[in-house]
């Protein structure tokens, strides 16, 4: 199993899984990416979604870790 930061949990496959309503999804491929991020369209099997949306860098947040909020501008010492 390789598990990704920002990415899918890689397994070797053939792979069962069981969601959380007990349904049992199954894969024979050799290599099986299962979703984390929970916004792919084919989940529990990752489709890539993740990298749609990328969370906020560090130029993109403010010290205290809030985002900014619109028309609200960075006050810089």
């Amino acid at each position: 199993m390789v598990v990704n930061r920002d990415g899918p949990v890689l397994v070797e496959g053939p792979v069962e899984v069981v969601g959380d309503d007990g349904t049992t999804t199954r894969s024979d491929r050799f290599v099986v990416a299962i979703c984390t991020c929970r916004r792919s369209r084919t989940y529990p099997w990752c489709d890539t979604s993740h990298r749609r949306r990328k969370p906020a860098g560090p130029s993109e947040s403010r010290p205290d870790g809030r985002q900014p909020q619109g028309g609200e501008e960075e006050s810089r010492p």
